[in-house]
């Protein structure tokens, strides 16, 4: 059976990849899934950098605003809706395109990625949950940052389901979840292209920079300010670049300047480690952005596009 071509725009924040998802769409009758896994939550608009309903241009777009700021998230529930709404637009004889920069999430999406093929131990699950409500979840937590810390990196502290999901998997394996994961057979279900869009370090952290301003005159403040105050603080959601920068400002720890030069801070350092991320673990086609460039070298990715799709 052929496999569906599914196509993946990637790349660091703030490097172009929306306007691209929107030409590709536009070009190849496509329909486009978010790969950013914080765009889920409502009322998170814009520190995620949702697009707009006019920058959508009538392109139906799937994995944003499913979820409320209170929910949990995981890499397992994003693979699970994505293959849904993959077979779905598929099925409609439409193209789908998933943009973002979330990269684990859309590995676990494209690739059988397989988080609950070890089968429970009821036993081993009980005890964790009496310990959880014994000792509370950061106890657990802690122990799971010195047994995986590279897994533990990747949960929430107030995600107790997946925190003791990670230690059942040790306790009755041996192996951590990491381990795990990684031996896992790296195959994927679709036919899957990658398109990388990259940009000289000193000009994206500029773009970064200035992003961050242009999100704070668009209402960024107000927009935390009101998730803190309906009590949204220690959620996953709030946890997100953006949102958690803010809330030493409104307990009245550090000044907006601080708060922002954190947020300015930790987005290029997002940047890096996304963009080292998809470098190392995926097959991407890289092409370079640059303000002169872009729409020639968008041309290109669409011709070139239409070459590998004609052979799929």
């Amino acid at each position: 059976m052929m496999k569906k071509p599914v196509i993946a725009i990637v790349g660091p924040t703030a490097v172009g990849k929306t306007r691209l998802s929107i030409e590709v769409a536009e070009s190849f009758n496509g329909e486009i899934i978010s790969g950013d896994s914080m765009q889920v939550y409502q009322g998170l608009d814009i520190g995620t950098a949702k697009i707009s309903e006019e920058e959508k241009q009538g392109i139906p777009h799937y994995m944003i605003d499913t979820k409320s700021p209170s929910d949990s998230f995981s890499v397992a529930d994003y693979q699970v809706l994505v293959q849904q709404y993959i077979n779905e637009i598929a099925s409609h004889q439409k193209l789908p395109i998933i943009a973002g920069g979330s990269g684990l999430y859309i590995q676990a999406a494209l690739y059988n990625y397989n988080f609950s093929d070890q089968k429970r131990n009821g036993a081993v699950t009980r005890r964790l949950e009496e310990e959880l409500d014994n000792l509370g979840v950061l106890t657990l937590y802690n122990r799971l940052k010195k047994i995986d810390p590279d897994q533990a990196t990747k949960i929430h502290p107030n995600n107790h389901r997946r925190v003791i999901r990670a230690l059942e998997i040790y306790q009755t394996t041996g192996m951590t979840m990491s381990e795990y994961q990684k031996e896992q057979k790296r195959d994927s279900p679709y036919n899957p292209i990658f398109i990388g869009l990259e940009m000289d370090r000193k000009l994206l952290y500029e773009r970064i920079n200035a992003r961050v301003d242009n999100m704070l005159e668009q209402g960024l403040l107000d927009e935390v300010e009101m998730l803190y105050k309906q009590g949204f603080e220690n959620c996953q959601s709030m946890r997100g670049i953006g949102y958690k920068e803010f809330i030493p400002y409104f307990k009245g720890e550090q000044s907006l300047i601080q708060a922002t030069e954190t947020l300015k801070r930790n987005s290029r350092r997002f940047a890096k480690r996304q963009y080292t991320w998809f470098k190392n673990k995926l097959d991407v086609q890289w092409y370079t952005i640059t303000p002169e460039t872009i729409d020639e070298t968008f041309r290109k990715i669409l011709d070139e596009l239409a070459g590998m799709l004609r052979r799929i």
